[in-house]
């Protein structure tokens, strides 16, 4: 069964200590977190934790240029938390403006799929909905290229919010995508911005649906930058456990 998880961004606005965030998550219905960087926390103190609450680690976001620069420490960390995944969690806008810089990109992630892969890690690319733009003189997105130029062994973490955002459907998306979204960002928008679970336009229960055909593993809670953090994680552990159940 696929299980849900929230990514830790969202709580980025709680003055808890680190610990003390992850045991507001495990009261909760959530069964994981997504790291958002690892801040300054021992992975032995996290793992301890983690243990201790019954939260497993579906995955970590990692700057491109921090995963490169710091390869092993960030593998090494990884492997100590048991987190399979490592999410490229932005790109800017300038590595989806032609075919060109889009194919460059695609470079640059399959390389590092590669070097993940030897470590039995897989990387994976969050998307947000610049990547969406139509490319000139062609009639594909640069996301579209990226995954026409890109195999299985680069994840992709579908936010399916962004994807609304740049008005593109994300059930159809998670569909192309079998097999290669074992990550999903559930996340509502309005007007093209973050709001609570439920109060924009995304179609949950359907992406939902979506992603289990998809063989997605984890359904991941994010919000961009909610009112209040502490109520957002309440809210969004019992808007998942809903429709996930």
């Amino acid at each position: 069964m696929v299980r849900i998880a929230i990514q830790l961004y969202t709580l980025r606005g709680l003055e808890d200590e680190f610990s003390t965030q992850l045991r507001r998550v495990g009261e909760t219905a959530f069964e994981g977190v997504e790291f958002a960087g690892f801040g300054e926390t021992s992975p032995q103190a996290t793992a301890t934790v983690l243990d201790e609450i019954g939260l497993s680690a579906a995955g970590a976001h990692v700057g491109i240029d921090a995963l490169e620069a710091d390869f092993d420490a960030v593998c090494e960390r990884c492997t100590s938390l048991g987190c399979d995944y490592v999410v490229v969690p932005y790109l800017a806008e300038a590595h989806f403006e032609s075919a060109v810089t889009v194919r460059e990109t695609a470079n640059r992630l399959s390389a590092l799929a590669d070097r993940l892969g030897e470590r039995g890690l897989t990387l994976g690319y969050h998307n947000h909905d610049h990547e969406f733009t139509t490319l000139a003189g062609d009639d594909r997105s640069g996301f579209d290229l990226l995954i026409d130029e890109t195999d299985d062994d680069l994840a992709i973490e579908l936010d399916v919010g962004w994807t609304a955002a740049a008005g593109r459907d994300p059930v159809d998306l998670l569909g192309r995508l079998a097999g290669r979204a074992p990550l999903v960002h559930l996340k509502d928008v309005a007007d093209g911005r973050p709001v609570e679970l439920g109060d924009g336009a995304v179609d949950l229960e359907a992406c939902i649906a979506a992603a289990r055909d998809a063989g997605t593993e984890w359904l991941i809670y994010e919000h961009d930058d909610p009112t209040d953090p502490a109520a957002s994680l309440e809210h969004g552990a019992r808007a998942l456990a809903a429709v996930r159940d």
